[in-house]
């Protein structure tokens, strides 16, 4: 059984956010929470919700009390760009310089090995 959990609209660049997830994709979810809990990177803080989101949802889809949370595994997870965020600051001799806030889309799906 599959799970799947999203976040849109993350207020951090996808590069960023997947330097953090290629670090944890395919792991055991229980020691990917362990690794995304510790670490000090921002972009954790969001996967882990997000991968709680996932594990919650496989849960409440297969209504079946055996079920070894430990079993589950990060089958897909991957970052999309979202929309990039235009705002103008001052820049020299009067002048204005863009600044671009990109923004990313976070998909994680979640299964069970047995």
């Amino acid at each position: 059984m599959k799970a799947k959990a999203t976040a849109k609209h993350i207020r951090q660049s996808p590069f960023k956010i997947r330097k953090t997830l290629n670090s944890v994709k395919g792991m055991n979810v229980e020691s990917a929470m362990d690794r995304l809990h510790f670490s000090p990177e921002k972009a954790a803080t969001v996967i882990e919700k997000t991968l709680r989101s996932a594990v919650s949802n496989l849960m409440s889809a297969v209504d079946d009390p055996n079920i070894n949370p430990q079993s589950l595994v990060i089958n897909k997870a991957f970052v999309d760009g979202g929309p990039v965020i235009k705002r103008f600051r001052a820049s020299a001799m009067g002048r204005v310089s863009r600044r671009r806030r990109p923004t990313s889309h976070l998909t994680i799906v979640v299964s069970n090995t047995e």
